[in-house]
């Protein structure tokens, strides 16, 4: 389990957010037994003392509807976290142990679903948009109108999107879905990931034009409760001015 924090630069991120602290979480899939529960609860308890200005939860929380319940005892010590779904969520997977929770509102919070919200940090506007996990799969757009807030980040659980949204419409991107490759082999200078031997986009930073990504490692598991070589990772990412530099 790692606990990381992540500076990563914005070109253009006004003065006034330089140093604005994000909690990033992913892949919980709560509801089947594995050390994914425990990871989770360590990466709340962490997140919880370290107080930042936002929390954002990019998916797949649940793998079957009996882990709600410790779901909403998470979100509960959490301050209003952001929230998409994942695929799982909806039991959208070959995974043949996942079944759909359906999770249509959170206790805690604000579940996002092809819709945006604006917020006030340090005297900036911040818009947070969120894509629902079925319009992606099923190639609809999220149909985001474009936004003029000082910082725009948006929450979706698929890495790909980085290969879809406009050019300039978001600054940060948020997501997750590939658990790093979770049983991975390392050989020479290179990495196997054999639950997704071709991603392009398994954990860390990546930019496209003028929009950067962090795709988180998550907590989780799927198909199998372990991982190899892919350690279960909550980050807090921390926003810096200036040119972007990539960051494993």
């Amino acid at each position: 389990m790692r606990l990381r924090e992540l500076e990563v630069a914005l070109p253009g991120l006004p003065p006034e957010l330089d140093g604005l602290r994000i909690a990033h979480l992913s892949d919980f899939h709560l509801g089947m037994p594995s050390r994914g529960e425990r990871a989770a609860r360590l990466a709340v308890d962490w997140v919880a003392e370290r107080r930042p200005d936002l929390v954002c939860i990019t998916g797949d929380l649940l793998s079957r509807p009996r882990g709600e319940p410790k779901l909403r005892a998470l979100l509960e010590r959490l301050d209003h976290p952001w929230v998409v779904l994942g695929n799982h969520d909806w039991a959208h997977s070959r995974d043949p142990f996942s079944k759909p929770a359906a999770l249509a509102e959170l206790a805690r919070g604000t579940l996002l679903a092809d819709e945006t919200a604006l917020v006030r940090l340090r005297g900036r506007s911040v818009e947070l948009g969120g894509v629902d996990p079925r319009s992606f799969l099923a190639r609809r757009g999220s149909g985001f109108p474009p936004g003029d807030a000082d910082l725009r980040i948006l929450l979706c659980h698929f890495p790909r999107v980085l290969e879809t949204v406009p050019a300039g419409r978001w600054h940060l991107i948020l997501a997750g879905h590939l658990h790093g490759g979770q049983i991975v082999l390392p050989y020479g200078f290179g990495r196997l990931l054999l639950a997704h031997p071709s991603a392009r986009y398994a954990r860390g930073v990546f930019r496209r034009g003028s929009t950067t990504m962090h795709v988180s490692p998550g907590l989780g598991t799927t198909f199998v409760p372990f991982r190899l070589f892919a350690r279960p990772e909550a980050t807090e990412i921390v926003l810096r001015c200036g040119r972007w530099t990539a960051t494993a």
